[in-house]
């Protein structure tokens, strides 16, 4: 008879965890929350929109577990900082922080792309992930360790012609990835999920014909990911099912073609 020392069920217990979640209100981040939420961790929620947050916060409540809904606009060091004071004066202390907020805006040329929306780009997608962590991750340390979670892209290894700057700022995540690893452990571990296409919101603006016809050709899977696909590997960096696994970089992309 098969035993071990830890049940599958208790790998991914959460009980008595706190997670922060940038961009929580929406797509994977929404994913994400409520998945820790139903293994027993408290989360904050923290995105551009309060009134959007409030919302994940409520479905998080209605699960039985204790949420915070904070406006986070990710590119502001100051903000990155605040979310932190935010989550230590409501809980006491964060055990999973997932920098999962970004923007990748659509530009007609490379040419095109003014200093704003590439400071933009690179605020959100590396400056202010860089600054929570760098803040977070220090009183990680200190105290009982804990888990950080970043969101790349593969853009980060691939990137199209219409994602240059974010495919760039993506490609940062994953070397702080590599380097908070070893700059924050033993105690905390870092890594790192590397997303392809998924059918969250921001889909609904693409033209879906056209992507399932390239996504047959594309992708070994033959299509693009649900939401709720996210919840593995985020389940799995979190908990202790993760223990001895750090500076990782998680392709979720559906496969080579």
């Amino acid at each position: 008879m098969w035993q071990h020392s830890l049940m599958s069920t208790e790998l991914f217990d959460l009980s008595g965890k706190v997670a922060v979640v940038t961009g929580g209100s929406r797509g994977l981040g929404r994913e994400m929350a409520l998945a820790f939420a139903a293994n027993g961790a408290d989360v904050v929620i923290a995105s551009r929109k309060l009134e959007n947050c409030e919302v994940v916060a409520d479905e998080v409540r209605s699960i039985g577990q204790r949420a915070l809904a904070v406006a986070y606009h990710a590119a502001s060091w100051d903000g990155a900082d605040q979310l932190a004071e935010r989550a230590y004066a409501e809980f006491g202390h964060v055990d999973i922080l997932v920098n999962n907020a970004g923007m990748s805006p659509l530009y007609p040329s490379v040419d095109a792309i003014t200093e704003d929306l590439f400071d933009k780009v690179v605020g959100v997608n590396l400056k202010g992930p860089f600054r929570l962590s760098a803040v977070v991750g220090t009183e990680m340390a200190k105290g009982d360790g804990g888990s950080i979670i970043f969101v790349s892209s593969i853009a980060s290894h691939r990137p199209t012609p219409n994602e240059l700057v974010y495919g760039a700022a993506k490609a940062g995540i994953n070397n702080l990835t590599l380097g908070l690893a070893r700059t924050l452990g033993p105690k905390v571990r870092v890594n790192c999920i590397v997303p392809g296409p998924f059918l969250t919101d921001i889909s609904k603006a693409w033209d879906l014909d056209a992507f399932s016809r390239s996504a047959k050709s594309g992708f070994s899977l033959q299509r693009g990911g649900e939401p709720n696909e996210v919840v593995g590997a985020a389940l799995y960096f979190a908990s202790a099912a993760s223990s001895y696994t750090t500076g990782a970089l998680l392709n979720i992309d559906g496969g080579p073609r």
